[in-house]
């Protein structure tokens, strides 16, 4: 077997027990790309490691600690609280004000499973109180942060625009984040009045009277965390700083302003998403070297043309995401692909494919077998039956993938 078939060898194995076991597929793929590295291909330990991404880590680590602090110390939750008083418990506008809440959190930087775990609690619990469709709320709020996550500030965003920056697409960060985000609130606003969203407008009665917990006071903490925050985004979109670098200074500032309790923030970080995105690029690194790329890329090739090779990458990504991490697997290994597939199909603009794979594999992260699904069913509010939401999510995450191949068809030709 030549290095090239044994290194797509590799990435399937990875890929497939990503979808069927619990192990991190991150540690397996470093460890597959050091045995192949080293053993089949000649090459030292250190040259295999030099596919991890320094710049990448960074980032990401800036940017979750940021929002673990934010998360730890009660700052996300305040401000939730005080937008759901904005709406006066009325039920018909609540699940819109979950919408924007989770995409205004997700989008500067919280990223979809922190804002999940955020607002799924209160989310489901307040659908309990106003009679609120559990499938409703959900299907709003998890778009409301999935329609958030491919910003410049979000860990979602930052593996996206990290790999497209490195095959030559750079500069289109917030292109990328309008799509997702316009492609989210279609999908979610359909399912809100598909799913009898409508009919909550219908009582102007139907209200639900919020806790003290959920205008709890602002202190030194919060408003020390909100500035961090805000300083951040000054600096990054005003002023082209690197997120990961002033995320992480800023972290460390409100660190040493004991605004938090380390340990507590440093826990919070998602060091499994951390581990598998990195991994996965350490055997992508290693796939292109062995040119095992390149045998992927022809095969995608030889079934599509120009005009179908949207809808097909689309519903590929959507189909493999629902089984597998969006940031952490598919956008770290397919994305590289696509200045080549891109050249293989006449020259083809490369941005069109790769705005579909972003688009269609963020679409099915609502899947009850992803950690944003499952986050809105543990939350469920007493009395709903979890077999039949969990069931009413996964074919909603599943039909996402078909959802999204069309809808990359028509965004993107």
């Amino acid at each position: 077997m030549s290095l090239a078939w044994l290194s797509v060898s590799a990435l399937v194995l990875a890929v497939t027990l990503s979808c069927t076991t619990a192990v991190n597929i991150g540690v397996l793929s470093m460890s597959l790309a050091l045995i192949i590295g080293v053993f089949f291909a000649d090459m030292s330990p250190a040259m295999v490691l030099n596919g991890f991404p320094v710049s990448l880590f960074t980032t990401l680590l800036g940017v979750t600690l940021l929002f673990s602090i934010a998360n730890s110390n009660g700052t996300l939750e305040r401000v939730t609280g005080r937008a759901v008083a904005l709406c006066r418990g009325h039920a018909g506008m609540l699940p819109i004000m979950f919408f924007m809440v989770g995409f205004g959190i997700a989008t500067i930087g919280a990223g979809a499973t922190p804002a999940s775990a955020l607002l799924a609690p209160p989310a489901m619990a307040i659908a309990g109180r106003a009679k609120i469709p559990p499938l409703v709320m959900a299907i709003m709020a998890g778009n409301g942060v999935l329609a958030g996550t491919l910003s410049p500030f979000a860990p979602t965003g930052i593996v996206a625009h990290g790999v497209m920056e490195q095959i030559g697409l750079g500069g289109v960060e917030w292109y990328t984040f309008g799509f997702n985000a316009f492609a989210h609130a279609l999908v979610g606003f359909a399912g809100f009045f598909l799913f009898g969203g409508g009919k909550l407008f219908k009582s102007s009665a139907q209200t639900v009277a919020l806790d003290a917990q959920d205008m709890a006071v602002m202190e030194r903490q919060h408003w020390l965390t909100i500035a961090g925050i805000v300083t951040l985004i000054i600096l990054v979109a005003g002023f082209s700083y690197d997120v990961g670098m002033v995320a992480l200074i800023i972290a460390t500032i409100l660190i040493l302003l004991r605004t938090v309790d380390e340990s507590a923030a440093i826990k919070g970080i998602p060091w499994n998403v951390i581990l598998m995105v990195t991994g996965v690029t350490v055997l992508i690194t290693l796939l292109r070297e062995t040119e095992g790329l390149d045998l992927i890329i022809n095969g995608i090739a030889a079934v599509a043309t120009e005009g179908t090779i949207n809808p097909i990458v689309a519903f590929t990504a959507g189909i493999i995401s629902v089984y597998s991490s969006t940031s952490g697997v598919v956008l770290p290994a397919f994305l590289p692909m696509v200045p080549a597939l891109a050249e293989q199909l006449g020259g083809m603009d490369p941005l069109k494919i790769a705005w579909s794979m972003n688009v269609s594999a963020s679409l099915v992260d609502l899947s009850s077998l992803s950690t944003v699904g499952a986050l809105y069913i543990a939350s469920a509010p007493a009395g709903t039956d979890t077999r039949k939401f969990f069931n009413a999510l996964l074919a909603w995450g599943m039909s996402m993938a078909v959802v999204g191949a069309i809808l990359c068809k028509i965004m993107f030709g």
